[in-house]
């Protein structure tokens, strides 16, 4: 059923990928495991605003307030209440989805940059609340040392949960794009006024992709618990839903994939270029710039192989001629 769903080829090329991954927490060091951990976490939160913002044109620019709601509620019923530990990873990606449901009903009526100003205006309401309120959310020192589950408190066994849930939701994301609702929210991005005259709901289906990644922000930010053990203000902060943005354009916003190569990178730049040199993030810029300049669609959205075997084909017509 599965090669029905996805190219052989890419099928193929991501069950080796996830045996190879199954595998390196034996082969590798406990700090690369952890590494790649939070690069599966933040490849998730990236893949959930491609959805809106590659896949469905929208200006989603604070798409980490939503992270930080399903980390926050997530950590707070673990770190405060003596419920299952089921039921914070519920509820945070609910609470998510609720949250975008409701910011959503309000900025879905703007368009592009007003949509995206009044979203981080909303956004940056809840980051004052859990920035201020000291009693609940710990304030600015946020919450250390939550009690995480003991079957999942091992590096390795975090690394192991955070990979099954990204593939799973991998497969589901590939799924909701590939279906008939993925269709039309690309349509929507390309034409919205042709979409909204053959009879197409333009802003319900806005909105339901808003809830759609909200949902998956939110089961990021429950695996960021998971991994981290903590939760602070400043993944409610819009600095890092645009890094989260970043993210998205320079692995490739049009394309699946994309995103999780975006991660990756900038993750890898802020980890080890960080432990040389605290301007990590000007070798980000120039990254970016030669980008914009080079590759416009991002790494993966650039047919190296085309442009490649044009390459070839001019270079032989010449050495004839």
């Amino acid at each position: 059923m599965l090669l029905n769903i996805f190219p052989q080829k890419s099928f193929g090329v991501s069950v080796g990928l996830f045996i190879l991954l199954l595998i390196a927490p034996a082969i590798i060091p406990k700090f690369y495991t952890y590494i790649l951990a939070v690069i599966f976490v933040t490849a998730l939160l990236a893949m959930s605003l491609n959805l809106v913002v590659g896949h469905g044109g929208l200006f989603q620019f604070h798409h980490g307030v939503f992270y930080g709601v399903g980390a926050y509620v997530g950590g707070l019923i673990l770190a405060k209440t003596s419920l299952p530990w089921w039921v914070a990873f519920i509820a945070g990606p609910i609470a998510a989805a609720v949250t975008g449901f409701l910011i959503g009903l309000f900025c879905i009526r703007l368009n592009r940059l007003y949509f995206g100003m009044l979203q981080i205006s909303l956004g940056s309401l809840l980051w004052v609340i859990a920035f201020r309120w000291y009693d609940l959310t710990g304030g600015d020192d946020g919450i250390h040392g939550i009690p995480i589950p003991e079957f999942i408190s091992s590096s390795k066994s975090s690394y192991y949960l955070v990979l099954i849930i990204l593939c799973i939701c991998l497969i589901l994301l590939y799924l909701i794009l590939k279906s008939p609702f993925g269709s039309a929210l690309q349509a929507i991005r390309d034409n919205p006024e042709r979409c909204a005259a053959v009879g197409i709901n333009v802003r319900r289906h806005q909105l339901a992709a808003i809830v759609i990644a909200t949902f998956f922000a939110g089961v990021a930010g429950i695996l960021f618990v998971v991994v981290e053990g903590s939760i602070f203000p400043e993944l409610l902060f819009w600095v890092l839903s645009l890094e989260i943005f970043i993210m998205c354009l320079l692995g490739g916003w049009f394309t699946f994939a994309g995103p999780i190569l975006g991660a990756a990178v900038i993750v890898s730049l802020r980890t080890f270029v960080g432990t040389y040199t605290e301007y990590w993030t000007l070798i980000l810029g120039v990254i970016l710039i030669l980008l914009i300049f080079f590759l416009p669609e991002g790494l993966m959205g650039y047919n190296f192989l085309a442009k490649f075997r044009s390459w070839s084909k001019r270079a032989a017509a010449s050495s004839v001629d």
